[in-house]
């Protein structure tokens, strides 16, 4: 009796427990987190498509030698200005030399025995044939002379144009042989765009036109000076070359894009900087009921701002520009600075 007594008693504290507890907290209110909303655009919002180009001076050389000798100085480094004409680098020069001075003791005979031939020949003591013959040999020493002095100038490498040093391939004390890279120099002044073109993407443009185009954030103008049609057998483009009009200066090897205006972009496109990435695949977040939707997508090749997209949207879905850490089906709050693309 009394075991039971007690389990009855227990079973009644504990009912009672349950029934007048404490009252349990509910769900703590999170603060939604405001992000940027933009609609799914119909094509490039700048009216047309933007192409990949390359920023780079209509002047640049390779500086190369046609000697094979050894370094002995370098004079200049990666990212200075050097003067046309000035000196760059030296090669030993001390076979030339030595060559050189022997050259000259030769020629210096042969001239003085010319000139002996000519005195003889004035007291007609020798013949019209002997002249002529150290005449041709005093010519055929001058001009290994020449030679050699040449050679030796060619180890002074000398900037072809004022411009800045691109790269040094070469240290002091390497070997180099006829031919090999020394140094790459960007000339000042000009620059052009160079860019390849699909032939729709080419379509309508022509040497003389003038297009728009962005490098780091500054936009500018550029004149079309170079239109090749595809001849890449892999890719079927061509290269097309701009001058830069405005602004001048820009830094050499920038990246830079190429808004051709007549070409039509169709189907969705998204901007590259509503993109997440995880692992090979690729989506954006959908705000769709105050909850960001992580959508995958099938997207299309483009070099611009804005990707084409094969499947995964539709067009009156919105994406979330500059997703950041956002998490698939996290609450979310539509800022009052919506921008809706076109």
């Amino acid at each position: 009796m009394k075991t039971a007594l007690f389990s009855l008693t227990l079973a009644g504290t504990l009912l009672g427990t349950l029934a007048c507890g404490h009252k349990e907290a509910g769900p703590e209110v999170k603060v939604l987190p405001k992000v940027a909303v933009s609609l799914v655009a119909q094509g490039s919002p700048d009216g047309g498509a933007w192409v990949a180009a390359t920023l780079q001076s209509t002047r640049t050389a390779m500086i190369a030698t046609r000697m094979a000798a050894q370094v002995r100085r370098v004079l200049v480094q990666e990212g200075q200005r050097v003067a046309a004409g000035a000196l760059v680098l030296s090669l030993g020069d001390e076979d030339l030399q030595g060559q050189l001075k022997a050259a000259e003791t030769g020629l210096a005979t042969i001239q003085a025995h010319h000139r002996r031939i000519q005195a003889l020949q004035a007291l007609k003591a020798s013949t019209i044939a002997e002249l002529e013959q150290v005449q041709a040999q005093v010519a055929q020493a001058q001009a290994g002379v020449d030679a050699l002095k040449a050679n030796i100038a060619y180890t002074q490498i000398r900037a072809p144009f004022s411009g800045v040093v691109q790269s040094r391939k070469v240290n002091e004390g390497d070997f180099v042989g006829p031919g090999m890279p020394l140094l790459e120099l960007v000339g000042d002044g000009e620059q052009e765009l160079v860019a390849t073109l699909s032939d729709q993407e080419a379509k309508g443009l022509k040497t003389g036109a003038k297009v728009k185009f962005e490098s780091e954030g500054v936009q500018g103008e550029a004149q079309i000076s170079g239109l090749a049609p595809g001849g890449d057998p892999y890719s079927h483009k061509g290269t097309l070359r701009a001058k830069v009009l405005k602004p001048k200066g820009l830094r050499q090897g920038s990246f830079a894009r190429i808004l051709v205006s007549g070409v039509a972009v169709e189907g969705l496109s998204v901007p590259r900087s509503a993109l997440v990435q995880r692992g090979e695949l690729t989506g954006v977040f959908i705000a769709k009921e105050g909850r960001a939707e992580l959508r995958w997508l099938s997207l299309g090749e483009g070099s611009g701002s804005y990707l084409p997209v094969r499947s995964g949207l539709k067009s009156d879905e919105k994406i979330i520009d500059q997703p950041g850490v956002l998490q698939d089906g996290q609450p979310i709050e539509l800022s009052s600075g919506v921008n809706h693309g076109k």
